[in-house]
């Protein structure tokens, strides 16, 4: 179904495929009534798509996708709702910027001894056409030199988890990524905690240093979750307090099989996260 709140997506500025007008203006077309664009470790995206959002009725709430890290994981926090404005998160975004920079280097260096031939990374960048390099950029690089053959085989070859373009070591530790959230005004959510293949245990741990650190929402409603998925995150979320958020994690058609406002119903019996600022 199609949801008229969407708090997940991704355009051009980190490794959407759609620039930020474009898919706003596609939102509109789909009933999106709020939507939060929340580019990896950017947001970039939400400053160019203010006016054309304004202009076509859709709220737009300030969004940030953090990459950050705990215990050895790899995993995101959406930032929503901050002020635009705050230095602590205009710092935030300068430092991953950063990381990112340092990432897209160490990969470029592996890439080309695990294939033996160099990578140039001034064309991966060209790629992301001066937004965020991101794997996305370094996948289409090997598809364009000819070292394999699709986007999905480069991600099973070089670039997927546990691959030798799979580079965590750059990103912050979850609560520092969580701090800059809370301190610019935001709400921190756990992205698609159901995808991190931790055991309950495990990521009950995770919540706890979460909530501890200022976190207070995690995605109950996502993408193509499916039932299992979803009352699972539910329970966790009612268990540890926390309010539920919601997004497709769009990235373009035909990107991993998500739609721009398409995920399951948002459980009744959860507290939205957007009740924090419609209030």
């Amino acid at each position: 179904m199609t949801s008229p709140i969407d708090l997940h997506c991704h355009t051009t500025a980190s490794d959407g495929d759609w620039a930020p007008e474009k898919l706003v203006a596609e939102a509109a077309a789909r009933g999106i009534q709020t939507l939060a664009i929340t580019d990896h470790d950017t947001f970039a995206g939400y400053r160019q798509a203010r006016e054309t959002a304004s202009s076509l009725g859709v709220t737009l709430i300030p969004g940030i996708e953090l990459s950050a890290v705990w215990s050895g994981i790899t995993l995101h926090i959406v930032g929503l709702n901050f002020d635009p404005q705050s230095a602590v998160i205009q710092q935030a975004e300068q430092s991953q910027s950063e990381a990112r920079q340092r990432r897209a280097g160490v990969i470029a260096e592996r890439l080309s001894k695990r294939i033996g031939a160099e990578i140039d990374l001034r064309a991966v960048e060209l790629l992301a056409g001066g937004d965020q390099v991101g794997r996305p950029h370094f996948a289409q690089h090997l598809i364009n030199q000819g070292h394999v053959n699709s986007m999905n085989q480069a991600f099973s070859r070089y670039l997927g988890a546990g691959k030798v373009g799979d580079v965590k070591a750059m990103w912050p530790d979850m609560k520092q990524a969580v701090e800059w959230i809370v301190d610019s005004g935001g709400v921190a959510v756990m992205a698609h905690a159901h995808l991190y293949n931790m055991t309950r245990t495990k990521l009950k741990a995770c919540l706890k240093d979460f909530i501890a650190a200022g976190g207070s929402a995690m995605e109950v409603a996502y993408g193509q979750m499916d039932n299992n998925q979803r009352g699972q995150m539910c329970a966790l979320a009612k268990e540890m307090g926390l309010k539920g958020s919601c997004g497709s994690d769009f990235h373009g058609p035909n990107r991993y099989g998500l739609e721009l406002g398409v995920m399951p119903a948002f459980p009744a019996d959860v507290p939205p996260v957007w009740s924090a600022w419609q209030s």
